[in-house]
């Protein structure tokens, strides 16, 4: 590895410093081992750390690496524009496929061009609910999680998971829904993802690649605005297109150095 390597910490989905989600950006001059990665990772003990290698984008929690991300790609792309490395449409090479980005020059928001990952109703498995401690009126499973529908706002805010034993369910993680009771936000949701490593994710864009369409097709329009309620709270604006949504938001840098090792 190159001596010293450029390391940033960004709080995505939100334009205030300590609220959203806050994500590692590593870039890299050369290829680095997966063990070295997971390492940093395990290290800085963000939700997720990104490492950029030219197109090559990939995104590890402090115990695994994940196949999708949408915080920490807007994390990525926020360094690139700011630190004006990269303009106009930024294509990742991930192991979702290619992922493109793009910033407003108006507002500074950035878009990402996800691919949607539609749940389809399921049986929750065994230990689910009671884990999850919730009365759902819905229950679905995308590629990665599982999808609880609850009656209230309240309900979402007031879950207390039981974390030890929602890790033994077979998936990434558990997304928490509800409709919105509140002004400029279509629906509200928290998630659950203690078999990656993290108990609870402040914002977790790469859920709105199913909870947009799960709620476009509720409420009957491709555009939406979504409030993860964690207690960092973030919103996520999100445009179901055919097969893909694009998810956008603002980002923060709040410190950058290097790695000297």
């Amino acid at each position: 590895m190159s001596d010293l390597i450029p390391i940033y910490t960004v709080d995505s989905f939100t334009s205030e410093p300590f609220r959203g989600n806050s994500a590692g950006v590593c870039l890299l001059a050369e290829p680095a081992t997966e063990h070295w990665m997971q390492s940093v990772a395990g290290e800085l003990r963000h939700s997720e750390t990104a490492f950029l290698l030219g197109r090559s984008l990939r995104w590890f929690t402090p115990v695994a690496e994940v196949a999708l991300c949408g915080h920490a790609t807007l994390a990525t792309a926020h360094v690139l524009y700011t630190t004006s490395a990269a303009s106009g449409v930024v294509e990742f090479d991930t192991l979702s496929g290619t992922l493109m980005t793009q910033q407003d020059l108006h507002d500074g928001s950035i878009s990402m061009n996800f691919p949607a990952l539609p749940a389809t109703e399921a049986d929750p498995p065994a230990g689910l609910i009671d884990a999850m401690g919730v009365r759902p009126i819905w229950v679905g499973r995308s590629k990665f999680d599982y999808l609880i529908e609850v009656a209230s706002v309240d309900e979402v805010l007031a879950a207390a998971p039981v974390f030890a034993e929602l890790a033994k369910i077979e998936a990434r993680g558990v997304m928490l829904t509800a409709a919105s009771a509140e002004p400029g936000t279509d629906f509200v949701s928290r998630f659950f993802g203690p078999a990656v490593g993290v108990d609870e994710d402040p914002v977790t864009g790469s859920a709105h690649c199913t909870l947009a369409p799960y709620w476009s097709a509720k409420l009957g329009r491709p555009d939406l605005t979504g409030a993860q309620l964690s207690k960092r709270r973030g919103v996520v604006r999100t445009q179901l297109v055919d097969d893909r949504v694009k998810l956008s938001g603002h980002a923060v840098t709040v410190w950058s150095g290097q790695l000297q090792i």
